[in-house]
């Protein structure tokens, strides 16, 4: 009778065979659609690469019909045309655009991600009377493009007396939608545990921010740097800036326009400069955009 209790008592043990999923594809299907990705990958690359190759070809290259993609006698000549002209035309040195644009793009941009990043810290994480009604506001300015809303930033300006001076491109782009729309989307993913954490250790609201949040929330800032360097960078800011000492470089180029076929050349070594910058920012940071683009992050 022992026995047989003890028999009873011992547990029984099933061991269960687990199945692996096979994936449900075939190679030929993977080969599809690898095939599917170059030829689009092909189709997007090819303005970048077509525009380069356009800098690099002499001007009876330029003009050929029908047109070649890369050059067959390259020359960098368009390059060195392209600065000499600037500094025979414009009355300041050609040095002094590039300032000019390169400051109004590194200040704008850092005050644009600090803004949109603290605003929709609070947005994200706080609740307060009128919060969501201030963030449908942001969403319908998400509607107006720039030669909507110019006229009235213009008329703000002016009663700001700041109309040309570096201010009238600067704080219109610490205000710009598009920043405090995608940093407080992403904002919403970081877990309430961690900041909650942090305060039980003691940790000020200021350092929470910018120790714990900012670090976390990479990928968005990054984003929000793309399109507020790319919107700078390419800004010829004709109508709130008069002076040519404060003019962008993107103003300065666009007066060789008026050379007509002669500077078809330096042309297109301007539209590499232009795009240079910001598709080296993108290539630097892609992967960090991408993930914000894709809506992932910290989830509790």
């Amino acid at each position: 009778m022992k026995k047989s209790r003890a028999a009873k008592s011992t547990p029984v043990v099933h061991h269960y065979k687990i199945k692996r999923r096979k994936p449900n594809r075939s190679i030929g299907g993977d080969i599809g659609v690898y095939f599917v990705v170059f030829l689009f990958s092909l189709l997007m690359v090819f303005p970048l690469v077509f525009s380069i190759c356009q800098s690099f070809k002499p001007l009876d290259e330029l003009f050929r019909f029908p047109p070649t993609i890369f050059p067959r006698n390259p020359t960098t000549d368009n390059y060195s045309d392209l600065f000499v002209i600037m500094s025979q035309l414009s009355w300041v040195p050609f040095s002094r655009y590039v300032f000019n644009t390169v400051f109004i793009t590194v200040v704008g941009t850092f005050g644009h991600v600090i803004v949109a990043s603290m605003a929709a810290y609070v947005l994200a994480k706080y609740k307060f009377p009128l919060g969501d009604a201030f963030f449908k506001l942001v969403v319908v300015a998400l509607m107006f493009v720039g030669y909507v809303t110019s006229i009235p930033n213009f008329l703000v300006m002016s009663k700001l007396r700041i109309v040309d001076t570096y201010w009238a491109l600067i704080l219109p782009a610490f205000a710009s939608p598009m920043g405090l729309f995608l940093m407080k989307q992403y904002m919403e993913g970081f877990p309430m545990a961690i900041i909650e954490a942090a305060k039980i250790d003691g940790a000020s609201e200021w350092k929470i921010f910018m120790g714990l949040v900012m670090p976390n929330v990479r990928p968005a800032w990054l984003t929000i740097s793309i399109f507020s360097i790319q919107g700078l960078w390419n800004n010829n800011a004709s109508n709130v800036i008069y002076t040519e000492s404060k003019k962008m470089l993107a103003y300065a180029l666009q007066q060789l326009q008026l050379g007509g076929v002669v500077r078809a050349g330096p042309m297109a070594a301007v539209g590499v400069v232009m795009i240079i910058v910001p598709v080296l920012f993108f290539v630097f940071s892609q992967s960090q955009i991408l993930e914000t683009m894709a809506t992932s992050g910290l989830k509790e």
